[in-house]
């Protein structure tokens, strides 16, 4: 069992920080709205580059994971499709021996605007699966999320999320990926309390034209 925390807390000074970016693997579902994680994933490897190799945990290849050279910090892309996210993350947690509350798991929310970001210590799962499978398989909510907005569904959500975005939305998405990949590096390298992150990377501005 990996040992468990209170939500609200700073992850403990000196250990070893995961960034996971939630998503489904696979061409057919690149660009959707499901996989902003991925694409923030993305934007941070691209800029502090890393030595990549696959996770692996009972002889199957759960995801990738990103060491960043000369911090203690890695970034973790399951492979697992969203649904099992969780087995690829607490395979990840029992080799890197970090703790929930060192965590951090970059995620859609169609609850929330395009544009919008929510920086929370821990919480409920709010119909994600993929932060349900995470939460079962560490035993705890008590692990940080950011949330990124990908606007609410005009009709089935599940249809909503595995959409791509239109042209109209792609300016404002750019910007708030951008936001997302500088809170979750700030976050990686303790450049600032949680509350104060909290408070810069928190906002909800209007949603792209239609």
């Amino acid at each position: 069992m990996i040992p468990g925390s209170s939500a609200g807390e700073d992850p403990p000074v000196g250990g070893v920080r995961l960034v996971v970016g939630l998503g489904n693997p696979g061409p057919d579902y690149q660009g959707s709205r499901h996989n902003v994680g991925f694409e923030v994933l993305d934007l941070l490897a691209g800029k502090l580059g890393g030595n990549s190799s696959g996770l692996r945990a009972g002889g199957r290849r759960l995801g990738e994971i990103l060491r960043i050279p000369d911090r203690k910090w890695v970034l973790l892309r399951p492979l697992t499709f969203m649904n099992r996210s969780g087995a690829a993350v607490a395979a990840a947690a029992d080799q890197c021996e970090v703790e929930p509350a060192s965590i951090l798991v970059v995620s859609d929310d169609f609850h929330l605007p395009l544009g919008s970001l929510r920086l929370r210590s821990g919480g409920t799962c709010g119909g994600h699966n993929g932060l349900r499978s995470i939460e079962e398989s560490l035993g705890t909510s008590a692990f940080p999320r950011l949330r990124v907005g990908v606007g609410e569904p005009r009709g089935s959500a599940v249809d909503h999320v595995l959409t791509s975005f239109r042209s109209a939305e792609l300016a404002l998405l750019e910007e708030t990926l951008q936001e997302a990949a500088l809170a979750a590096e700030t976050w990686a390298v303790r450049g600032a309390s949680f509350e104060e992150l909290q408070a810069r990377t928190n906002r909800r501005p209007p949603q792209a034209d239609p």
